[in-house]
């Protein structure tokens, strides 16, 4: 919840102007819910892609506040984030409404950006591939291989969320290689290696380098980072690690 129309519309002009035109890797923003028509309309002759930062699994009703996939569509939006642990801990979101989300976003063709992660006190308590073994078989459950093959998968520790601690590249990629390795079991090596998984939790430039070159890291879920300048930096070693 950062960023009203007017300061969105300026910080995408700069985006735009810096990396509109890049071809080695995807970018996409995901601004509120106010600024993602005009997100649209900024980025359309450019290469960075929006996202919206939920939605809800019905089409339409009485749902008093939310936003339907259609809608979204109907703008051009294209992807969307979905699981998010604030969704999840603030807002209650359960894995069972998260799969119906899931669900919704691919009938529409939004490709869904799905957050799992483990909480300080379960990774404490050496639960952490419990966790995401649950989140991971709930999220994916009913979707055959070629809807898994259209998900991006997030992969958040709560506890490096806004606290300005990060997972070491060690224990991220060890978490992203299990990751690869379930989806592997779900479905198959091929299904799990086709599938990109990001690494989110107070990524900025000065750590950014030492997670992005681990083979099964294959990307980022930038929080505080993308509200600054510092967004372009991380642009510009991406290009880097991808030379």
């Amino acid at each position: 919840m950062n960023k009203t129309n007017i300061e969105a519309a300026e910080f995408i002009s700069k985006l735009t102007a810096n990396i509109g035109k890049e071809k080695k890797f995807e970018v996409v923003i995901a601004p509120t819910f106010l600024a993602l028509e005009k997100a649209v309309d900024l980025t359309t002759s450019t290469n960075i892609k929006v996202s919206a930062q939920n939605m809800y699994f019905e089409d339409s009703g009485a749902y008093t506040g939310e936003i339907s996939a259609d809608m979204l569509k109907a703008i051009g939006v294209e992807y969307v984030i979905l699981g998010h642990s604030e969704r999840r801990n603030i807002f209650g979101e359960t894995d069972e409404i998260i799969n119906k989300k899931i669900k919704k976003a691919l009938e529409k063709g939004l490709t869904p950006i799905f957050c799992i992660g483990e909480k300080l006190e379960e990774r404490e308590k050496d639960l952490t591939f419990n966790v995401i073994e649950r989140q991971i078989k709930e999220g994916f459950n009913g979707l055959d291989k070629d809807e898994a093959k259209k998900m991006i998968i997030a992969y958040e520790p709560v506890w490096a969320i806004g606290t300005g601690k990060v997972a070491t590249p060690e224990q991220a990629e060890e978490v992203h290689a299990y990751i690869r390795k379930l989806l592997s079991e779900i479905y198959d090596e091929e299904t799990a290696e086709s599938i990109t998984i990001l690494y989110g939790g107070s990524v900025k430039p000065n750590n950014y380098f030492g997670l992005f070159t681990k083979p099964n890291i294959d990307g980022g879920l930038v929080g505080g980072a993308s509200l600054k300048e510092s967004f372009i930096e991380l642009a510009d070693i991406m290009r880097d690690i991808i030379m």
